[in-house]
């Protein structure tokens, strides 16, 4: 076996997988929540296979608990518990490595980073950049270094994959003293899941990565789109921080900069309460009162009105970039659909694309409204671009991250 522990650490929870790089198979899962309240939660969940008829079968077991975790050092002594207690045993067969989800590497991580003392600061500096995620990303990374001291522990980075993008791209028409000074430009997110959806996609329409021109959908609360050519993301819809672009669950994504001065000034808000607004009280829940598409889709075959115009909000922005990408790239040979939404709505697939003929994009509506799962092409035979839905694998591409830089 090889086994790599990949964790993603909140400020009150961390979520972990345990997968198995021989064959990529996971062979545990669990979550760690409600780190410092009066009573902590956990759940552990092993998978096994069994032959049962022509192919094994995947089986579960999931195991829960509550304690108290006062904070992420203790969240890692009741994870290795429940290893302990539940399986995998992690004495017979020890991680080889650990990998971390990080959100933002700045301009300074392009590719995934062997954590080191110094490296450990650098997450600490950026955290200027992205308060609410790297200070807990930096509290899971020393927790699990005092958990397992003897592995390799590796930071992949949300931003990495984008930076390829041209200086045309990633640059905002401020003052260049004062956006080099405090570093103001684009970095992009969701940048494992960009990498790990375009390289599926590559495979499975069995072309080179490195001759396909990519738009990648990735639409879950959060939400951005990806232009990718050869492999190298090249345009992004998200900005300094998660904010900018598509429309979200609770995000407002593109917005009128002055539409916030005329807030500070009319309505009198603050600058933490332009910041709830439009991460907290915007997007979907902000035109609907609700954030999960399956909500405001359920009210648009009712016929609610601000239900319908949320939706019609959302799609036109999808339409937007999608269009605005085509030209970026000259043109597209594989548009993929990831995440929550993009896997899970047909409607949000074909209204998105339901404008594109003049590209060459061409739905098949009974292959898009099929229930099956897994990789699948949606586009008609005939289409002169590919569309699909992948479903995304952010902690396998982490774990394959890790894995590559634990060998060398």
């Amino acid at each position: 076996m090889t086994p790599v522990l990949v964790i993603n650490s909140g400020s009150s929870s961390f979520k972990y997988q345990l997968i198995d790089m021989t064959d990529e198979t996971v062979l545990a899962s669990g979550l760690v929540e409600r780190i410092g309240e009066a009573t902590g939660s956990a759940t552990h969940t092993v998978f096994f296979r069994a032959a049962d008829g022509p192919a094994p079968a995947v089986h579960k077991a999931t195991y829960s608990l509550e304690a108290e975790i006062p904070d992420h050092a203790a969240g890692f002594e009741v994870m290795s518990r429940a290893f302990d207690d539940h399986g995998p045993s992690l004495q017979a067969d020890p991680p080889v490595a650990v990998g971390h989800r990080v959100v933002h590497g700045g301009a300074r991580f392009f590719e995934p980073t062997l954590v080191t003392p110094l490296v450990e600061i650098n997450i600490d500096e950026l955290s200027v950049l992205a308060p609410l995620h790297n200070p807990a990303n930096l509290q899971g990374i020393v927790a699990a270094k005092k958990a397992f001291p003897a592995v390799p522990h590796v930071a992949v980075f949300d931003t990495a994959f984008h930076q390829t993008l041209p200086p045309a791209a990633y640059t905002y028409a401020i003052d260049a003293e004062l956006a080099a000074a405090h570093r103001v430009r684009r970095y992009g997110f969701h940048g494992t899941s960009h990498k790990f959806v375009s390289e599926a996609a590559a495979e499975f329409v069995g072309r080179p990565l490195e001759d396909l021109r990519q738009i990648v959908f990735h639409l879950g609360n959060g939400a951005s789109v990806a232009a990718i050519e050869g492999g190298r993301s090249v345009e992004t819809s998200m900005g300094l921080t998660p904010l900018e672009g598509l429309v979200m669950g609770t995000r407002s994504g593109d917005l009128d900069p002055a539409v916030l001065l005329h807030l500070a000034r009319r309505a009198g808000l603050s600058t933490d309460e332009l910041d709830t607004l439009l991460n907290k009280r915007s997007g979907m829940l902000g035109l609907t009162g609700a954030s999960d598409m399956r909500d405001i889709q359920a009210r648009v075959e009712r016929g609610d009105e601000a239900a319908t115009l949320a939706f019609d909000v959302y799609v036109h922005r999808l339409r937007a970039y999608a269009g605005a990408y085509i030209a970026q790239l000259g043109g597209v040979d594989v548009i993929s659909f990831t995440a929550g939404v993009g896997e899970n709505a047909p409607r949000v697939r074909e209204e998105a694309l339901a404008t594109l003929g003049f590209a060459g994009v061409h739905i098949d509506r009974e292959r898009n409204a099929t229930p099956e799962r897994g990789i699948r092409m949606i586009s008609t035979t005939d289409s002169a671009v590919t569309v699909l839905v992948v479903p995304t694998d952010e902690e396998l591409e982490i774990a394959r991250q890790t894995l590559g830089v634990a060998r060398a």
